[in-house]
């Protein structure tokens, strides 16, 4: 019973370590990729999103980690970042892209005044006074 009970809490010091390896290892990824991209890591840390498994290179059964991050490309805004961590290896590292469509239907036309000078039926350049145009 006691062998039992210490090999339960030394797998769970294992699994708290390695939780902790991981996701520092997503958190200097997260910021590596922000200062890459010239955009703000916001709050200076990762957020756990979800925990799974999967397989290495070789085959061998891992944890696969999810976290997720908060970025900013203006500084009024936050944008979402996520890293998956395998093992104690970054996997994925993905950071939103915001692209605005315009459709030529949305597009506003560009409002130029139509300036038409005192006493003359079309638009003069340049500084005349009222009366040279008319002498």
């Amino acid at each position: 019973m006691e062998l039992g009970l210490i090999g339960f809490f030394a797998a769970l010091v294992w699994f708290w370590i390695d939780s902790m390896a991981a996701r520092e290892a997503a958190e200097l990824a997260g910021k590596r990729a922000c200062r890459e991209e010239g955009v703000q890591f916001l709050d200076d840390t990762v957020a756990f999103a979800g925990l799974g498994f999967g397989r290495d290179g070789w085959g061998h059964l891992k944890l696969r980690r999810t976290y997720r991050f908060e970025f900013s490309d203006t500084g009024d805004n936050r944008l979402k970042g996520m890293v998956v961590v395998l093992g104690r290896k970054v996997e994925t590292l993905d950071l939103e892209r915001r692209y605005i469509e315009v459709t030529p239907s949305a597009a506003v036309p560009p409002q130029i005044p139509a300036w038409r000078w005192e006493g003359s039926p079309r638009p003069r350049h340049g500084r005349h006074s009222r009366g040279e145009g008319e002498s």
